[in-house]
């Protein structure tokens, strides 16, 4: 009897937890796999999950139907959910990634310019809570290597305090130039 209370208690919050995260299907493709009899077709898909503040995941999804492959591709996604550290509606600092033959490159934005991006990258950026960002992606267009060379290139992103403490530095003198707090002379602390 306690056990079947404590999933009844349980269920709500995975209900909720679904509900409050940003899930979008990048890409889907028919792929076949050669067997004796011939060519067996599946369905690949690609999902992006997101909670918008800063944590991000990426999910493939194989399957013989396109509603299964899309549910298992979201499950492998809140499972691969990454936290990205932002600044703001942007990021911190440029950064370039490459994952295959794809290459991402980000660079932060001022306040109110948007997401500057297309396809895979404007998926992952967005689930992941950027506002302001601008991209280029070279390279391979394979939506699914895009999203992956995003995700590598929000993971190699460090906040101001862990770099100001690898450096040995104030930590007023690495955050990005828009969070400097200025002087009177309009010269960033620190600096004469």
């Amino acid at each position: 009897m306690a056990r079947e209370d404590d999933k009844r208690r349980r269920e709500p919050r995975r209900d909720d937890d679904r509900e409050e995260l940003d899930e979008r299907v990048v890409d889907i493709k028919r792929v076949a796999k050669v067997i004796k009899g011939g060519r067996r077709f599946a369905f690949r898909t690609v999902v992006v999950v997101g909670d918008n503040k800063g944590r991000v995941g990426v999910g493939i999804g194989k399957a013989r139907g396109v509603p299964d492959s899309i549910r298992k591709g979201s499950e492998r996604a809140r499972k691969e959910m990454r936290r990205v550290v932002l600044a703001g509606t942007t990021i911190p600092y440029p950064v370039t990634a490459r994952y295959g033959g794809a290459v991402v490159m980000l660079k932060p934005a001022s306040p109110g310019t948007g997401v500057i991006a297309g396809g895979g990258v404007r998926a992952v950026l967005e689930a992941a809570g950027v506002r302001d960002i601008l991209s280029k992606s070279q390279g391979s267009s394979n939506l699914l290597n895009v999203a992956m060379a995003t995700m590598a290139a929000l993971e190699q992103l460090r906040s101001p305090a862990d770099i100001a403490r690898t450096r040995g530095k104030d930590i007023e003198e690495v955050r990005p130039f828009w969070e400097r707090k200025h002087n009177k002379e309009g010269q960033p602390d620190g600096q004469q």
